[in-house]
This record gives structure tokens, sequence and C-alpha cells, in this order.
């Protein structure tokens, strides 16, 4: 059980993931001051509205003891363009320039080229591999 937890917690993917984690987390703040900030004074101008928040279709006046019912589809519109924004930006700034990156090394591996350039040095891992290899070679002979 601890062996699975262990190779699961060493592989790249849970690195990867809490990297993207913190980092979506960073970058939420600044859709959220762009979309509040810009978007949302633009789109309430276009209603005549104070805020994008006010912006929607009061179904009932307030009176007496009730409360007005608004539905406030501008609050709908508002995350819907966020949504977008983070969207387009994890695609044109992650998801695409991974998928070049694959599609040329694709392309390098398919014509023969070697995937890692010559002057790169070894992984340890295949320096580890290179010398068990040469002492049982020696031990061979």
């Amino acid at each position: 059980m601890f062996k699975g937890f262990k190779e699961f917690i060493v592989r790249g993917n849970v690195i990867d993931l809490a990297v993207a984690v913190v980092i979506g987390a960073a970058f939420t703040a600044i859709v959220n001051a762009l979309v509040s900030g810009v978007f949302n004074p633009v789109i309430a101008i276009l209603f005549n509205a104070d805020a994008i928040a006010t912006v929607g279709i009061t179904l009932r006046e307030a009176s007496g003891d009730q409360e007005a019912i608004v539905l406030a589809w501008g609050l709908v519109l508002s995350a819907l363009i966020q949504f977008v924004l983070v969207a387009a930006v994890i695609y044109f700034g992650v998801v695409l320039p991974m998928n070049i990156f694959r599609r040329r090394a694709e392309e390098r591996a398919a014509a023969g080229e070697p995937a890692v350039a010559e002057d790169v040095p070894p992984t340890e891992q295949e320096l580890l591999t290179e010398i068990r290899d040469l002492l049982k070679a020696q031990a061979g002979s």
C-alpha cells in the first residue's frame, strides 16, 4: 500500500497538477480583476446600469413585507465572460504551445532525429544504467 502511494507521489503528474492548481489560483485573481474592472463596467454602460450585477429583470417590486424578485442575468454573463477568458488563456498559453511542441517532436522522431540533442548531458538514471551495464560486462569477462 505504501509502495503504491510512494509511486503515485513520485510520478510527475502529481507535481504538474500541484503547480497547475497554484498557478490557476494566482491567475484567477488576474481574470477576476479584468472582468470586474474592465468588462463589467463596459457591459453596465451598454445596459445603462450602475453595475453588471444589477442588470436583469425585476419580476416583482418590493411591497410591504415582501422583497423584490430580480433575475440578475448580469451575474451569469459576468461568470461566462470570466470562463471564456480563462479557457482562452489556458488554450492559447498552454494547450496550443504544447500541441505544437509534441507535433514537432513527433516529426523529428519520424525523420529519425534523436529526441534529445547530443550535447545534452545524460540523466541520472541513464548514467546508472550505463554503470550497471559496464559492471555486468566486467563481471562476465
